[in-house]
């Protein structure tokens, strides 16, 4: 799982909100103070929300449960379709269709249609039409598959949402509420919290920020089934030195005698 610290996430600029006469008051725990009339989120609490729900992301993924992640801003689509396809998530980093959970039968309706598009496309029976009948079935696949390419081999409704910034997707959410599926979200300080089970205060405009956040839940999913499996991944190996070990007191005299080092502050 991702170690995220207080310098990556300074550095990432997780720390800046957004002006302060736009704050919601509901973030006020997660308020460090005001710099030049603009929010600073608390760190130290950003950490703590990180842990926690990347535990529970881990969790999920250990049980083989499907997180879902959304982040249709541009600032986000990038990241949330390279790191949910990187551990084979459903995602949406377009547009949210509304009933994309609330509606599943219908999308899943929309979703065939996708699949035998693709498919006749594939194998040339496209080519056998005219060319405007062609040209308006490739032009209804490519928009099927902007809206539900990352939805398309889902059996089902995603047992957990993960969200970038809840008033950008606030249709996802609140879907997801409706259906007691819970939400995991990147929340901003002019953003509501209520509908969210697990709150990670941040910056949810930044790139870098939002990468980070993306790039963690989806280490957290790839750990969870590492664990789910018991695979062993080459990082997990360490040398271990199989020579004899001396029993001889002396050698351990001097334990007693070496200063421990202090840990790195954190900003």
């Amino acid at each position: 799982m991702s170690d995220i610290g207080m310098r990556d996430m300074l550095a990432a600029g997780v720390h800046f909100g957004h002006q302060a006469r736009y704050w919601n008051p509901k973030m006020a725990p997660y308020i460090y103070g005001v710099r030049n009339k603009v929010h600073i989120i608390h760190l130290e609490r950003t950490a703590h929300a990180m842990r926690v729900a990347l535990e529970e992301v881990r969790r999920l993924a250990a049980n083989n449960k499907k997180v879902m992640f959304v982040g249709t801003k541009r600032s986000a689509q990038r990241v949330i379709r390279e790191q949910a396809e990187r551990v084979d998530m459903p995602y949406v980093d377009r547009r949210w269709l509304g009933g994309m959970l609330t509606n599943f039968k219908t999308i899943r309706k929309s979703i065939g249609r996708l699949k035998d598009l693709e498919e006749q496309d594939s194998n040339g029976t496209l080519d056998l039409l005219t060319k405007k009948e062609a040209l308006q079935k490739r032009r209804l696949m490519r928009k099927l598959q902007a809206s539900l390419g990352g939805i398309k081999e889902a059996s089902g409704l995603p047992d957990a949402l993960f969200v970038v910034d809840v008033n950008y997707e606030k249709i996802a959410v609140s879907e997801a509420n409706k259906l007691g599926i819970p939400v995991i979200a990147v929340v901003d300080s002019n953003s509501d919290p209520d509908g969210v089970d697990w709150v990670i205060p941040g910056n949810d405009d930044a790139i870098r920020a939002v990468r980070l956040y993306v790039t963690a839940v989806a280490d957290a999913v790839e750990q969870g089934r590492v664990e789910g499996t018991g695979e062993v991944s080459e990082d997990d190996f360490v040398e271990v030195d199989s020579s004899p070990q001396s029993e001889d007191p002396a050698d351990t005299e001097d334990s007693d005698d070496v200063e421990p080092t202090a840990p790195d502050s954190e900003e």
